[in-house]
């Protein structure tokens, strides 16, 4: 073991707005989990390149109405107002402050649009029904609010991205009969929709006071960490892999352990990244052996062709939640046990 870890770490993102009315720069911390390794891969789109994908994605038009989750400073709202009335816009924000901050800044650029103090989660059923939703943060399923409260026909498009990290922008068309389908359009990386945040343990949790290895079984692989660090084929791991997140322990010689761990804390994985090794130590504990499954993951997103995110759609319906490949009737497997 190459050290102990002593904290978590985040994906943030990063959101610039510059008009009379609009000026705020500020970085939002609490992001689901990723990790970039000190070689320079774990790359990810930040969110003035993701809010683009939201935006255009949205394709909204005159005579549209609009549902907004996240006000933050206003400037999506403000943009929205101008595009199809304030009349027709209804924004909702969790934080009361952000909020009235927001409507400040609505008002003095000339807008008025409908600002709601509340859980996003829940949208806002008595301004629908909506000709379109969007989610300026990122969640890990669609709330089915959301779906029941946009007109059939109508679009939903917000970041989407599992546990384990990779997330895109995804863009769902509501059918008459209440199910959602669309393509992902492009990398994201938004703070997650609070009512959909958890809280995550600490290796000690994980450890129950014995010194690392304690009961980890020990084994070698020839995947390096490096090959998994990217945010699309995290997000093909997530997939495939629910409830189990990453960490990366850096180290100044370059070298750094990958912690695995999974929501219910009951398993936990480390595999040592040295530079210029072709094999790496592992170390797995509890009834998921969650290297080998992220191994799996990715082994089959290589066999594919190693898609990008515009290979990957999603669907809602009765039965739950599904990501494809390529086509809907083509769901992506599942290797790991939540």
């Amino acid at each position: 073991m190459l050290g102990l870890a002593t904290g978590t770490s985040a994906v943030c993102m990063t959101y610039t707005a510059t008009d009379s009315a609009f000026t705020d720069t500020g970085t939002q911390a609490g992001c689901t989990g990723a990790y970039r390794t000190v070689r320079g891969q774990g790359t990810f789109t930040q969110s003035s390149e993701s809010m683009q994908d939201v935006t255009v994605g949205l394709n909204v038009g005159p005579g549209h109405r609009v549902l907004e989750i996240g006000t933050g400073t206003g400037w999506n709202a403000a943009l929205l107002s101008h595009r199809v009335g304030a009349e027709n816009v209804v924004t909702v924000e969790v934080d009361e402050a952000s909020a009235r901050d927001a409507r400040g800044r609505l008002k003095a650029a000339g807008f008025e649009p409908l600002t709601v103090v509340g859980d996003g989660a829940e949208g806002y059923d008595d301004g629908g029904p909506y000709h379109r939703v969007i989610a300026t943060c990122s969640i890990g399923s669609v709330p089915r609010q959301w779906i029941g409260q946009t007109k059939p026909g109508g679009l939903i498009v917000a970041p989407w991205g599992p546990t384990y990290g990779g997330e895109a922008v995804v863009r769902l068309a509501v059918a008459e009969n209440g199910t959602a389908t669309g393509w992902f359009l492009g990398s994201s990386a938004f703070m997650r929709l609070r009512a959909q945040r958890t809280e995550r343990k600490h290796v000690r949790e994980y450890l129950k006071g014995r010194k690392w290895p304690a009961d980890g079984r020990r084994s070698m692989t020839s995947i390096s960490p490096d090959s998994v660090g990217d945010w699309p084929v995290m997000f093909a791991i997530g997939v495939q892999v629910p409830g189990a997140f990453p960490w990366m322990e850096s180290y100044g010689d370059g070298s750094y352990t990958l912690w695995l761990r999974d929501t219910a804390v009951t398993s936990w994985g480390t595999v040592d990244f040295v530079p210029g090794r072709e094999e790496f130590e592992v170390y797995q504990s509890g009834p998921r052996d969650l290297w080998n499954e992220v191994v799996a993951a990715y082994l089959w997103w290589d066999e594919q062709g190693r898609p990008g995110f515009e290979r990957f759609g999603l669907t809602v319906d009765g039965d739950g939640e599904r990501v494809w490949l390529d086509r809907p009737d083509s769901p992506v497997p599942i290797v790991g046990g939540a």
